[in-house]
């Protein structure tokens, strides 16, 4: 354990930091799985709402400095490629 001041502020701040990195992580995951539930289901509509949904929480998170804006970026286009393929 660290024994000087601003070593231990780092410690709760870095771990504050990682809990609000992983909430966000967490509910992107949670959003793209509803969409590739909507796909795997062959329901276009929902597919569609729920890649609107997804992109705006990707592009928060992107925005929050969670995820890197190239990774978002492919993240959001394969998506979007997947939901277009649709039949």
């Amino acid at each position: 354990m660290a024994n000087i001041k601003s070593a231990k502020k780092r410690i709760l701040v870095n771990k504050t930091k990682a809990d609000r990195n992983k909430a966000i992580k967490s509910s992107v995951k949670t959003a793209v799985k509803k969409v590739i539930v909507a796909i795997d289901a062959n329901d276009k509509e929902a597919a569609k709402a729920a890649l609107l949904n997804a992109t705006s929480i990707i592009d928060k998170a992107t925005s929050k400095g969670v995820y890197h804006k190239n990774y978002a970026s492919r993240k959001v286009s394969r998506l979007n490629k997947a939901v277009n393929a649709m039949a």
